[in-house]
């Protein structure tokens, strides 16, 4: 039988009803008596790293997440890290940087109903989870819900009580699971042994742009921040308005060494700052990155990870663009 261990964090899928609403209270081995098949599936060890809910999620955990696996990855053949939803995809994304390379299935699942409601998805996306965990198909940082298979670094939050809560952003699922059975349709690359990375840069902020956007908020933020991600309209842009205030604090910012990350709102197909003239004035600053069709998670979670480890331009630029788990296709 596959060893496989399972982190708890807590969530909905491990919350119970108190007087102040659903609280995290049940820890993992709490949750797998709920669903005996698991145990003919596996052999399954638990810790109880967490019990939160993600809307309280932190960097913090992202790395308290990381250093359990670096430090059990040898004894298991996969893991399965029980999450809540809200948050669920930016710790994904995260994952997928802080474990690079990872040659096993880690697999994120949750809930939008406790585990023990008549009506809850926990078991089912549970079972999947570990039927994933336990595949030899699959590598790497994954989320299982709704017998969807989804990239890490493609994951989204799109439904907040469906039980379909989630999506893939510019990619395939990589699979489907229906009756217990999986059907693979993309087979990830396999590296010969895994990065696991420490540092993180929490000084990053994101803010998303409107109309009438003032400049003061973006110099606020970037006073504050070494990099800033801006969800902008459409493929991408700042607007001008009649003062060109926003463009004049952009380059204030990066050239004391800030770093701007733009990004669209627009769920599907990404940003072209090529394309209009308020995007094209941002593409020969060395310290503005474009995001293309990353995910602003992936976005948000990627340039943390890359300020941990420098803060040379051209560096940074590098590893903004080289694709970590097909986290970025196209590149102008």
């Amino acid at each position: 039988m596959k060893k496989i261990l399972m982190l708890g964090t807590g969530g909905t899928i491990a919350s119970e009803m108190t007087p102040e609403g659903l609280t995290p209270e049940l820890t993992p081995a709490q949750l797998l008596r709920y669903v005996p098949y698991i145990s003919e599936l596996c052999q399954v060890d638990c810790i109880s790293l967490y019990n939160i809910d993600s809307t309280n999620i932190t960097p913090a955990h992202w790395l308290g997440v990381t250093r359990a696996l670096r430090e059990n990855y040898d004894r298991y053949d996969g893991f399965v890290i029980s999450h809540g939803t809200d948050t669920m995809a930016y710790t994904a994304a995260a994952l997928s940087y802080l474990a690079q390379g990872a040659d096993k299935p880690i697999v994120l699942t949750g809930a939008q109903k406790p585990i023990n409601y008549d009506s809850t998805d926990s078991k089912l996306n549970l079972t999947d989870a570990f039927i994933c965990a336990c595949s030899e198909e699959l590598a790497g940082v994954c989320i299982v819900f709704s017998g969807r298979v989804i990239l890490g670094t493609r994951a989204r939050k799109t439904c907040s009580k469906s039980f379909a809560a989630f999506s893939s952003i510019n990619y395939p699922d990589l699979a489907t699971l229906h009756d217990r059975q999986m059907l693979c349709y993309i087979r990830p690359e396999r590296e010969a042994q895994p990065r696991f990375y420490e540092t993180l840069d929490e000084k990053v902020g994101l803010i998303k742009m409107v109309p009438g956007t003032d400049f003061e908020l973006l110099e606020f933020m970037l006073e504050r921040k070494d990099a800033l991600v801006i969800e902008c309209f459409g493929v991408g842009g700042l607007p001008s308005y009649s003062d060109d205030k926003l463009f004049e604090v952009v380059r204030r910012y990066t050239e004391r060494g800030k770093f701007l990350v733009v990004t669209t709102q627009v769920q599907n197909e990404g940003s072209d700052l090529s394309v209009y003239q308020v995007g094209h004035r941002l593409k020969d600053d060395p310290h503005v990155l474009e995001a293309y069709d990353m995910t602003t998670e992936a976005a948000f979670a990627k340039i943390m990870w890359i300020l941990g480890q420098t803060k040379e331009p051209g560096e940074v630029n590098r590893l903004f663009y080289s694709p970590v788990a097909h986290d970025i296709l196209y590149r102008g």
